[in-house]
């Protein structure tokens, strides 16, 4: 039988999975691996990572049993074969393809607890799956299921708000846009209160990790005798992370908004008795606290108050519920812009959205792989009504797909299982979807771009920029470089930000070098078959250099393939705008929904590439 994606698609998905390293860590190239085993401490739940010994043990402590788990039976449940549909079978393709992910933790954060959280929640999501005994036996069928995942959440009657503080469940996690109002009055004695927005718990740990912890104290605390507002994070594994404290000297900056608003602890410009403090003791207070691209953002009464930049392995995404506590009499809570998925029923234009049924290996001109965490449903539903319906996409000329992670949240997996059986263009990805981990999806698009389909062109992009596929099809076909291509924004002397502040610190550990090889923007850029090959090849071996910039990460491996005696050709496309939009744009990237219905309507009426903002 002929095998398809998208179409039927046979074959079995039960792999053993092995855990190697590289035994030289000083060369990351090094082919030479070992097999390793995990220990997990049952009095830790926390996994750790140890070389196998070649000598029997000591005697364990009973305080601290150590299990011997070998690496696939932590992950090997991941790729049980199942009954799936050919819809389900085609968006595992790539999840099959990548049981060696596990050889390449080192370098990447939270890459071990991604595939342990992984499987408890692909095993949480087959259960669902199985009870509800929703495998579709049809193109045609829908799943017609209440909607789980609002856009909208409130609470404004005030006897829910009792002296205990208050819990607003958040169904589907955070994304950007996402914003939480709090209206009330700090009263009582202190009049101090703290907001907290904590993850999911998992099962060996029962207190969540705090995302955000937004601390105001009216009365001061045993560092000032003055109002000061104190943010954090928290979670059992690092217990809490370093304050950062407003009013405050400190000059950082998250998404170009001061960490603490420089009005804050200075003078009243109106009173000139009392330094400005956004709040006071029994007076009403607007709290929103909006979520941006790098981080959480606190207005109050309409002024620009405080920022927080995302810390590693706690970001929006996670978020399930806000907490409020202290002295506070509350008004109301309202949650907004959350993520939510289109009623299937509501949608007229179905049949046009679903993706065109790909047979395995199709020749293509390019295929297109797109990064998008698992409740982004709007910006995927954005890319489908507008750049995937020019003709070469219709036609099949071009392939596009989602790469999608797991998510912690089990609505969300339902949410995101219903969407792979209606669509047809979601790779998923078997780990959790940290940002730490992207670098992985760029394997999985080289994977799927070379093994799933033959394309001569392999471009990667983002769920929020807009791709005009009839200019990168005509500039790439115009350099006519079938071998060695790297083409997009190119940056041939970058540095790596050794600020540990910065969004994309590099430590000297993880990077000793002073300046990174030529790499191209992340937004969009494209490789030709053979460097995508390569990657792939490498993965296999066990040869590829880990490193957690994923557009960095592909500079860096066509730089050792150069070396190797690769001939590379950089083609730079300053049209490609990785910080917004410009006219006569290739990519525009940060494009909200609405935007990227904009430019594209402009494309069609006047058949130029105009911004809308």
């Amino acid at each position: 039988m002929k095998k398809w994606l998208g179409g039927v698609l046979t074959g079995s998905f039960t792999v053993i999975l092995i855990l190697r390293y590289n035994v030289m860590f000083k060369n990351p190239f090094s082919n030479n691996t070992l097999r390793q085993r995990i220990f997990v401490n049952t009095t830790d739940p926390r996994l750790k990572w140890v070389q196998q010994p070649t000598v029997s043990p000591a005697v364990q402590s009973p305080e601290a049993v150590n299990q011997v788990v070998v690496a696939d039976e932590l992950v090997s449940g991941l790729f049980l074969d199942r009954n799936f549909s050919s819809e389900v079978q085609s968006s595992l393709f790539t999840w099959n393809e990548m049981k060696h992910i596990v050889n390449y933790s080192k370098g990447l954060p939270n890459a071990l607890e991604a595939v342990r959280e992984a499987r408890i929640a692909w095993d949480n999501l087959m259960d669902i799956v199985a009870k509800k005994q929703q495998i579709e036996v049809n193109e045609s069928s829908v799943d017609n299921k209440g909607k789980q995942c609002p856009y909208f959440l409130s609470k404004m009657d005030t006897k829910d708000f009792g002296d205990k503080g208050y819990k607003l469940r958040i169904p589907c996690g955070l994304i950007q846009g996402s914003a939480i109002t709090i209206i009330g009055i700090p009263n009582g004695l202190s009049g101090s209160f703290r907001i907290d927005l904590t993850g999911e718990s998992v099962p060996e740990e029962p207190n969540p990790p705090i995302v955000l912890h937004y601390n105001v104290r009216l009365q001061g605390d045993k560092v000032t005798e003055d109002p000061v507002i104190v943010q954090n994070t928290w979670t059992t594994a690092q217990d809490w992370g370093e304050e950062e404290r407003c009013p405050s000297r400190n000059n950082k900056k998250v998404d170009d908004l001061k960490q603490c608003s420089e009005k804050v602890g200075k003078l009243d410009n109106r009173t000139r008795s009392k330094p400005y403090f956004p709040f006071k003791l029994g007076y009403l207070s607007v709290m929103t606290l909006r979520v941006g691209e790098e981080g959480f953002h606190m207005t109050v009464d309409g002024k620009q108050i405080t920022s927080f930049a995302y810390r590693e392995g706690l970001e929006p995404w996670l978020v399930n519920e806000v907490r409020i506590f202290g002295d506070m009499n509350l008004t109301s809570v309202l949650a907004s812009g959350l993520p939510t998925s289109e009623d299937l029923e509501h949608i007229d234009d179905l049949d046009a959205l679903r993706t065109v049924p790909l047979p395995l290996h199709r020749p293509l001109d390019l295929f297109i792989g797109v990064f998008s965490t698992a409740n982004n449903f709007k910006r995927r539903m954005a890319v489908r009504r507008t750049w995937m319906q020019y003709p070469a996409v219709k036609s099949g000329t071009v392939a596009v797909r989602f790469f999608v992670g797991l998510h912690k949240n089990q609505i969300v997996n339902e949410e995101l299982w219903s969407e792979i059986k209606t669509y047809g263009d979601i790779q998923l990805m078997p780990f959790v979807d940290y940002y730490g981990l992207i670098t992985w999806k760029t394997i999985a698009i080289c994977i799927f771009g070379t093994e799933a389909v033959s394309a001569k062109y392999v471009m990667k992009t983002d769920d929020d920029a807009f791709v005009r596929v009839d200019e990168v099809l005509g500039t790439i076909s115009k350099e006519n470089v079938k071998h060695g291509l790297l083409y997009g924004l190119i940056n041939y002397d970058a540095q790596p930000h050794r600020n540990a502040d910065s969004k994309w610190y590099i430590s000297p550990e993880e990077y000793p070098e002073k300046t990174y090889p030529p790499w191209a923007h992340g937004p969009g850029y494209v490789v030709s078959n053979d460097i995508a090959k390569v990657v792939y090849t490498k993965h296999k071996e066990g040869s590829l250099r880990m490193f957690k910039l994923e557009d960095v990460a592909m500079g860096i491996w066509i730089a050792e393939m150069k070396k190797e005696g690769f001939k590379v050709y950089y083609k730079d496309e300053n049209r490609v705008y990785n910080e917004g939009c410009n006219d006569g744009f290739v990519v525009a990237h940060y494009q909200s929904p609405r935007e990227m219905l904009c430019l594209w309507q402009k494309l069609q009426a006047e058949g130029v590439a105009k911004c809308c903002n």
